[in-house]
C-alpha cells in the first residue's frame, strides 16, 4: 500500500515546479532579465536541496523555524536600505529595465512579507512547500546577496557617464530619479542594499550548513 505521504510529497513537487516556471516567466516580461536570472537561478537551487532534505524528511521546527524567521528579519533590515538609497530605480538604469519603486515595494515590503509569515507557520506544521521557501530564502537572499558588491562594477545600460539621476522611458513605462552608482564615474563604491546584505546571509549560510549537517547526520544512523 503506498502511504498518503507520497501523494503530499509528489503534489509538493509539482506545485514548487509550478511555480519555478511561472514566476521567473512573469518576472520576466514585467521587470527584465537580470533580477529573473538571479531569483530563477535561487529557486533552481533551492528546489534540488529541498527535494534532497526537508522533503524527504520535514526538520524539526525548533531549528528550522529560527532559522528562518532571523533570515527574513535580517532581509527585511536590507530592504529598508534599498528602498531608502533607491535599488529599484538604480536596478532600472543599470540593466534598462523598468522596475519601479512601487512594483519594488509591492513585491518586497507587501507580498514578501505575507509569503513569510504564512511559511512560517507551515514549518511549525512541516508543511513541505514551506521547506522549499525557506530554502529559497536560505539561498536567495541568504547567499545571493554578494551580487550587490558586483553591481558598483558593471557599466550602466543607460548614460553611464552621467552621474546624475535622470528620468526616461523604459519599455513603456516612466521610471523617475534613476541614480547611477558605476564606479568608475561616481569614485564611490557603493550599490543600494550593499552595506546590509551581509545581514541576512549571515543566517542564511548557516542554516544551508546546519541544513546539510543535520541531513549527513540523519543519514549516518
Amino acid at each position: 500500500m503506498i502511504h498518503p505521504l507520497f501523494f503530499n510529497q509528489k503534489l509538493s513537487v509539482a506545485l514548487v515546479i509550478l511555480i519555478i516556471i511561472i514566476t521567473p516567466i512573469a518576472g520576466y516580461f514585467s521587470i527584465g532579465l537580470p533580477p529573473v536570472i538571479i531569483v530563477g537561478g535561487s529557486a533552481l537551487i533551492a528546489f534540488f536541496c529541498w527535494n534532497r532534505t526537508y522533503l524527504r524528511n520535514p526538520v524539526s521546527p525548533s531549528l528550522m523555524l529560527p532559522l528562518f524567521v532571523l533570515t527574513v528579519a535580517a532581509l527585511q533590515i536590507h530592504i529598508i536600505e534599498e528602498y531608502q538609497m533607491g535599488f529599484a530605480p538604480a536596478m532600472s538604469r543599470l540593466f534598462g529595465i523598468p522596475w519601479s519603486e512601487k512594483s519594488f515595494l509591492m513585491v518586497f515590503a507587501l507580498v514578501g512579507p505575507t509569503i513569510y509569515t504564512l511559511t512560517s507557520l507551515g514549518l511549525y506544521y512541516r508543511i513541505p512547500i514551506a521547506g522549499f521557501v525557506a530554502w529559497f530564502i536560505f539561498i536567495g537572499p541568504g547567499v545571493a546577496e554578494f551580487t550587490h558588491f558586483i553591481f558598483p562594477l558593471i557599466i550602466p545600460d543607460l548614460v553611464p557617464h552621467n552621474p546624475q539621476p535622470i528620468t526616461d522611458s523604459i519599455k513603456g513605462s516612466v521610471i523617475e530619479n534613476m541614480p547611477n552608482f558605476y564606479y568608475k564615474t561616481t569614485g564611490k563604491y557603493y550599490f543600494p542594499g550593499m552595506w546590509t546584505a551581509i545581514l541576512p546571509m549571515i543566517p542564511g549560510c548557516f542554516a544551508i550548513i546546519r541544513l546539510v549537517f543535520q541531513k549527513k547526520t540523519h543519514k549516518s544512523y
